[in-house]
């Protein structure tokens, strides 16, 4: 394999979390299968979750009218073997309504198993710790 194609592999998965990111905050949960793998298991503070259909219900039932989000994620680090690869990122999710400065952020660890599919990328495995959350 030659040097490009794990540069190619990097930014493909990097690029995975932005539009987790963009799914996340535009309320685009149609779209999760572009992101998740068909297997995926979620693990965070409020549960675990299995399988597409259970995220993208999880997302649906916590949506809060008028409430928007923007989550960034920074320092990601992966670790490619052909077509797996550990990927962990800091994540800080804003919590707003329209106009409005944030009136809660969270400060979360990110931990997943992305795996090469026909399609792309896909995370299979996701692990999200919460480190801290300041209310206003």
């Amino acid at each position: 394999m030659t040097t490009a194609a794990p540069t190619a592999d990097r930014l493909e998965i990097a690029e995975l979390f932005a539009r987790l990111a963009r799914l996340l905050d535009e309320g685009r949960h149609e779209e999760v299968p572009t992101v998740y793998h068909r297997d995926i298991t979620v693990r965070s503070p409020r549960g675990e979750l299995y399988g597409l259909d259970a995220v993208t219900a999880h997302l649906e039932r916590h949506r809060v009218e008028g409430e928007h989000t923007q989550h960034v994620h920074g320092d990601v680090l992966l670790r490619v073997d052909g077509d797996v690869a550990e990927a962990t990122a800091n994540q800080v999710v804003y919590f707003y309504r329209e106009g409005e400065p944030p009136h809660r952020t969270s400060g979360l660890r990110v931990t997943c198993a992305t795996v090469r599919t026909p399609a792309g990328w896909r995370i299979r495995d996701m692990r999200i710790a919460l480190a801290w959350t300041h209310e206003r």
